[in-house]
């Protein structure tokens, strides 16, 4: 039998977490009766620098229940990185991982089709959300306009998969040799290649606590995304640097010709108009090169993506 370890980073999760432990450590359980996993499974709850008791509590149900690890990272790093430090602990232990967010949003239930896809020889399986009623309007639009436009720009992302997916052994080991410290695991999973397949699931309501994702940080996270695996954006600033020249080139030519004929007209506000516009393009163009070049800079560094403080296993 296969050794799974599924991967559940957590911060702030103190409402949310014994409810979850309960309901994992119930299905893994019940798939050892299958026997579909091995006896050593074990859920790998990951404290992403928690300011409240998550790693009080997940110590606790380390100490009460050998099928539940904890591994605390020394500060917050966010949920990337949270996530890349417990499958690349856990690779060390498993044959096969799954990973999915603590706040129980994620059907649980779809882990056993998803064993089901690995027995028929996917080494990576994502969990597809096929209903999002339980999003509001904004934010479901919002999801839906990011993967269109991730799909756009060129970048080869699974429509409407987040982070809830089962990988191989042979996956995890290939997903180490990533070295970027701009992490979008939504991007580089597919990089991988080898065969996948697709689970579909109803996402559910948050069981409790508040969501760690509020509108500023889901815009931060879309334009990491974007700028981490597209250069199009840079071309599109080409594009319309050299479609405001050809419009300049036309300007003067106008110009000259009304001055060439002596009828010119004060115009101070298309003056002012263009002035602002041109200044405007400027000054978001050098915004998107800055992006670039401030992840050049961190890339360059080095800097370790995550410090290990503690970790706890049977």
């Amino acid at each position: 039998m296969k050794t799974l370890y599924i991967v559940v980073p957590c911060y702030n999760e103190e409402e949310v977490l014994p409810e979850t432990a309960k309901r994992l450590t119930e299905k893994l359980a019940r798939l050892r009766d299958e026997n579909r996993i091995g006896a050593d499974s074990r859920i790998l709850f990951v404290d992403d620098g928690s300011r409240d008791q998550t790693w009080a509590i997940i110590s606790a149900l380390h100490a009460a229940h050998t099928d539940i690890a904890g591994l605390k990272l020394s500060r917050n790093r966010g949920h990337q990185n949270a996530l890349l430090a417990g499958l690349m602990t856990a690779k060390e232990y498993c044959d096969l991982s799954i990973s999915l967010d603590a706040d129980l949003q994620d059907d649980i239930d779809a882990i056993d089709r998803m064993l089901e896809e690995h027995e028929k020889g996917s080494e990576i399986v994502y969990g597809v959300r096929s209903k999002r009623e339980t999003d509001s309007w904004f934010k479901r639009s919002t999801a839906q306009f990011f993967y269109k436009l991730m799909k756009a720009l060129g970048v080869d992302i699974v429509y409407n998969h987040a982070d809830y997916r089962l990988m191989s052994r042979r996956a995890l080991d290939e997903l180490s040799h990533f070295e970027e410290c701009n992490l979008f695991l939504r991007g580089i999973v597919p990089l991988i290649g080898f065969k996948w397949s697709t689970v579909e699931y109803e996402r559910s309501e948050r069981f409790a606590g508040e969501s760690k994702y509020p509108l500023k940080k889901m815009l931060s996270f879309a334009f990491d995304g974007i700028t981490s695996f597209s250069v199009k954006p840079i071309r599109i600033i080409t594009s319309l640097g050299f479609i405001i020249f050809l419009c300049s080139i036309l300007a003067l030519l106008y110009f000259f010709f009304v001055k060439l004929f002596g009828y010119t007209v004060p115009g101070w506000t298309g003056t002012i108009s263009s002035i602002w516009m041109i200044g405007g393009i400027q000054l978001l163009s050098l915004g998107v090169i800055g992006e670039y070049v401030g992840k050049i800079y961190k890339e360059v560094k080095k800097r370790p993506k995550f410090i290990v403080e503690n970790f706890l296993n049977h």
